[in-house]
């Protein structure tokens, strides 16, 4: 079990670099803002601080992307359903 602390800091730092390449790769156009590698970069990233923050009891980081979490899987969920509709989604739906 002594592995434990040192896993859970990898998957911070793992975290912590995919949500970092999510935005690096949105800001260069490379990713799009709905789009489900953008989302579910996020949502991998968010999960991971939401491990890494919960075991170091840093409990309003942990929230925070508790949220974010939800948000990316809400608008993944939310596109998906509106083009299966055949209906693209817009501003005001999102």
């Amino acid at each position: 079990m002594a592995h434990i602390p040192l896993l859970i800091e990898i998957v911070g730092w793992l975290a912590a670099a995919l949500i970092l390449a999510s935005y690096v790769l949105l800001s260069l156009g490379r990713l799009e803002p709905r789009g489900p590698v953008y989302q579910w970069m996020n949502v991998v990233g968010a999960a991971g601080f939401v491990l890494n923050s919960g075991y170091n009891g840093a409990m309003p980081s942990a929230g925070l992307n508790v949220i974010w979490a939800a948000m990316g899987l809400w608008t993944i969920f939310t596109v998906r359903r509106l083009r299966r509709s055949g209906r693209q989604p817009d501003k005001t739906l999102l």
